[in-house]
C-alpha cells in the first residue's frame, strides 16, 4: 500500500489539501511547501509523491465510519521566544520603585 502524502498549514497546523492555495482556517497564502522531517521546501508539484530529498510521507489517517473525524491542530515542535517588554514598563517599574524608596524614607525619618 503506497503512503499518499499529507499537507498541514505551518501557522495553525490544521491538515490541508495539497492543492490550495489558501488555508481554509486561517487564511495563510502558500508560497511553498516545507518538509516536517528534513526541512526541505519546494513547490507542490515537487510533493506529489512526498519529499524529493527524504522521501517523507506520513501514513493516511484511519477513517472512522462510526462519526466525522474532528481535524485537530498538530503542536508546534518549536517555542517561539517571548517578545521583550515595551520600554515605558521598565520605565514605570523605576518610578514607582523610587516612589516607594522615597515614601519609606520620609516615613522613617519623619
Amino acid at each position: 500500500m503506497k503512503k499518499k502524502p499529507r499537507f498541514f498549514c505551518d501557522h495553525c497546523g490544521y491538515e490541508v489539501g495539497s492543492e490550495v492555495k489558501l488555508c481554509p482556517y486561517c487564511g495563510r497564502h502558500f508560497a511553498s511547501i516545507r518538509c516536517p522531517s528534513c526541512t526541505y521546501s519546494g513547490p507542490d508539484r515537487m510533493f506529489q509523491n512526498g519529499c524529493p530529498m527524504c522521501g517523507y510521507s506520513a501514513p493516511p489517517a484511519p477513517k472512522s465510519s462510526k462519526s466525522k473525524q474532528i481535524k485537530q491542530p498538530r503542536t508546534k515542535k518549536y517555542h517561539q521566544p517571548a517578545q521583550p517588554l515595551p520600554f515605558w514598563t521598565y520605565a514605570a517599574a523605576v518610578f514607582f520603585l523610587l516612589l516607594v524608596i522615597m515614601l519609606l524614607s520620609w516615613l522613617i525619618t519623619g
